[in-house]
């Protein structure tokens, strides 16, 4: 599988993510996903505890929800990706976004219906100050990781999927709490070593994990930061605190994706652009998405439709916003993540059906 532009991926009962991209794809992309109350509301899927470490039980239930997904969209293959084929995809989606913050001992709050969160455990002044990166090779969380890769290996030979790493600001704010925006302005020292510390684990975390995956025959090597709270800093705290480890992580890997929810990204664009090897950029309706598309010509764009808009607006005014996005940003994809319960199935088949629409009027 190799690493040249990446995706969008919302894998069944998962968070959004990203994985390459397998070829030729439409002017516009749509891809659709829901929350865990959408499936546990539909079919009674428990996401707590035991639907994250046990992978048997977790393949029982997708097995469900892709039985769901597919008799209300058929032929839509939501939730797909071309492995699909050969092995399960039984990875992607596992801890939610809690993977790093649990290596560093941050406890996991699950709950039947909802992604896991990380408990508020800050570190204190004194833990800041003592903090090391953690070595993945003698992590027990991570290691809890390891085997269950080679418990689906057992059971699907390819161990298909993906580990959300999060970014490097959204893992240090787990780890430091509302504090760490103080920190940047008052303790650059000690920020710097956290933001070092989470950085150099992602990095040996994600790379060990391909290794293994590596070695059941799924091979990528590309990597996703996100940056879902860089809105709460200013470009310049960005610049001067965060973009030096973006720039690592992606000399890391053969390939970087930049994630940064729905928000407006226009002010970290530039910086964005100094980036070597981004393969992947998101963004919402707000951002400038014209310079997006002039930065990063070599990219696969993606707008994140918020799944307020596909569930209120009419569909005169999704077709207004979707007709923008492509002039002015395609060829891209077009992210309905966390549908919830209540949006109609009829919506989202429009949705889908006006994505084609407009892809054939473009080709």
């Amino acid at each position: 599988m190799e690493s040249n532009q990446l995706i969008s991926y919302i894998a069944l009962g998962a968070p959004a993510t990203r994985r390459p991209a397998p070829g030729d794809l439409p002017y516009l992309r749509p891809e659709i996903g829901f929350t865990p109350k959408w499936y546990h509301r539909a079919l009674g899927v428990d996401f707590g505890k035991k639907y994250h470490t046990d992978p048997i039980y977790r393949k029982q239930m997708l097995e469900r929800m892709r039985e769901e997904v597919d008799r209300r969209f058929p032929g839509e293959g939501i939730g797909k990706m071309e492995e699909d084929g050969q092995a399960m995809d039984l990875l992607t989606g596992v801890y939610g976004a809690c993977t790093i913050a649990s290596m560093f001992g941050v406890p996991i709050r699950y709950d039947a219906e909802q992604w896991p969160t990380s408990e508020h455990r800050e570190l204190t002044d004194e833990e800041m100050n003592q903090l090391l990166p953690v070595n993945p090779g003698s992590n027990p969380f991570f290691l809890a990781i390891l085997d269950q890769v080679d418990q689906i290996a057992a059971t699907e030979g390819k161990v298909i999927g993906f580990i959300n790493w999060q970014g490097v600001l959204n893992n240090a704010q787990r780890l430091r709490g509302q504090q760490l925006f103080m920190d940047m302005l008052i303790d650059p020292e000690m920020t710097l070593n956290l933001l070092e510390c989470v950085t150099t684990t992602m990095i040996d975390a994600a790379r060990m994990l391909q290794e293994r995956q590596r070695a059941t025959g799924f091979n990528y090597s590309f990597f996703t930061v996100s940056n879902c709270l860089v809105n709460m800093i200013q470009p310049e705290l960005y610049q001067e605190y965060i973009l030096p480890f973006d720039i690592r992580i992606s000399e890391a890997f053969d390939a970087l994706g930049i994630h940064n929810c729905a928000w407006n990204a226009s002010p970290y664009l530039d910086d964005y652009s100094n980036i070597p090897r981004v393969r992947y950029l998101d963004m919402g309706l707000e951002s400038d998405l014209v310079k997006a598309r002039s930065l990063f010509p070599e990219s696969r764009r993606s707008l994140m439709y918020t799944p307020m808009d596909l569930a209120n607006k009419s569909m005169q005014e999704i077709e207004r916003d979707l007709t923008f996005v492509a002039m002015n940003y395609g060829p891209c994809d077009i992210v309905a993540a966390d549908i919830e319960v209540g949006t109609p199935d009829s919506r989202v088949q429009e949705f889908l059906t006006l994505c084609r629409q407009l892809s054939e009027k473009l080709v």
